[in-house]
């Protein structure tokens, strides 16, 4: 499987008599990070050719051409190696030469991270940035559809010059910690530890960390600025300017305007999306709920989102912030960067704020055509734009600047 060219054919035998074809697809690297080390991995698109059908799978090898994973979606099959089907074993989506590998203690656990750092610098104490993912079960590169939004992020403020740490959520990946029992508040607590971690390092700068919140993870990032008085500065990208809920309602209603629906069914389905708001925030009615709808919004994460409020949180954060926002998010409207800025230059004392639209950019923070969430799988661009990048690096050091 090392050395087959991508095309070829390849006979194989199945019990107790039957003979197939397997078609060998494109390979592609990766690695994979367990509790004992990082294990090299090539993966190989295949294609059995059977009687009357095709069956699409994929294979991963070790670099000693040893198996380490099967996969049959179709047929729901996955045989994986022990090591590798551990919970504590991470794919590793992105990575660059020199990054480490840090623990951060928390509350009673720990949370599992990425340090990276620039390539070479002479520079004994750098700025620093903690990276915040959005909502659900996010892993430390926040991948979404291919796309390593964290990953991609970290890279390009390391190579600016900046220490980028960025985590598992707590009980995803290699993180301790119960995601099901986490809130908003329990996640801010979480920022406030990475950057003590930070802070406490010899490399760092500990009077110039910052925050960068992607989505409700800027939601986040001001709850934790809030109360942290060693976070410099805030970025809020892609991030709600009205409450929780009022964006959860926002976001069903595009997706009604673009259905075939009467005025009564899309109302109907609205009426029915404020009744599971209204069960979920005062805990009356969970029951009467269907047991896949109470499923999914019967828990700290969501609860605390839909009685999030950045006008509340905004007006306690004195620090810089900076607020990025898609011209094509559709899951975070435009119009909520200037909500958030309207906010931000209402606090007492006026701390500095910047805005920066990016036109041709989605939720995910690269280039596209709709912005639509049903465009996600078929977007081409898979890397962050690099006007997000760029905003976030050039507001940095400048608010860096003064504060040294």
């Amino acid at each position: 499987m090392k050395t087959i060219a991508a095309g070829t054919e390849v006979p194989a035998y199945l019990v107790p008599q039957t003979s197939i074809a397997i078609r060998i697809g494109e390979s592609s690297s990766e690695q994979i990070q367990t509790n004992a080390r990082m294990v090299n991995a090539r993966r190989t698109r295949i294609s059995m050719i059977l009687p009357g059908a095709q069956l699409d799978a994929d294979l991963w090898i070790d670099d000693t051409g040893r198996m380490i994973r099967f996969s049959v979606p179709l047929q729901a099959l996955e045989v994986v190696r022990e090591d590798i089907a551990s919970v504590s074993s991470r794919s590793v989506s992105i990575s660059r030469g020199n990054d480490e590998q840090v623990k951060i203690p928390s509350n009673g656990f720990t949370l599992a991270g990425t340090l990276s750092r620039p390539a070479e610098t002479s520079v004994p104490r750098l700025p620093a940035v903690v990276l915040v993912g959005g909502s659900g079960p996010a892993d430390r590169d926040s991948m979404v559809f291919g796309i390593p939004i964290l990953g991609q992020l970290a890279g390009a403020l390391a190579d600016a010059g900046f220490i980028v740490v960025r985590y598992d959520k707590r009980g995803i990946g290699q993180s301790g910690g119960r995601a099901e029992s986490a809130s908003l508040t329990d996640y801010a607590d979480d920022v406030r530890a990475a950057v003590k971690v930070l802070a406490d390092r010899k490399d760092v700068d500990p009077k110039r960390i910052a925050v960068a919140g992607h989505s409700e993870g800027g939601l986040v990032a001001l709850m934790a600025a809030a109360k942290e008085k060693r976070i410099a500065a805030v970025g809020l990208i892609a991030t709600p300017g009205i409450t929780g809920a009022d964006v959860v309602l926002a976001q069903q209603q595009r997706l009604l305007n673009r259905m075939t629906l009467t005025p009564e069914e899309k109302q109907a389905k609205v009426d029915a999306q404020k009744k599971i708001h209204e069960a979920v925030i005062t805990g009356k009615g969970l029951e009467l709920l269907p047991p896949d709808v109470r499923r999914s919004v019967d828990n700290a994460e969501f609860h605390s989102l839909l009685v999030s409020d950045p006008a509340k949180l905004v007006a306690d954060v004195r620090q810089p912030l900076l607020i990025v926002q898609g011209g094509l998010d559709t899951q975070v409207e435009p119009q909520n960067a200037d909500r958030l800025e309207a906010l931000a230059r209402a606090r007492k004392n006026a701390p500095p704020v910047e805005v920066v639209k990016v036109p041709t950019v989605n939720h995910l923070l690269v280039t596209a055509t709709t912005g639509e969430a049903d465009e996600y799988g078929t977007l081409k661009d898979k890397q962050v734009s690099q006007q997000v990048t760029e905003a976030l690096v050039t507001w940095l050091k400048k608010t860096f600047s003064a504060v040294r």
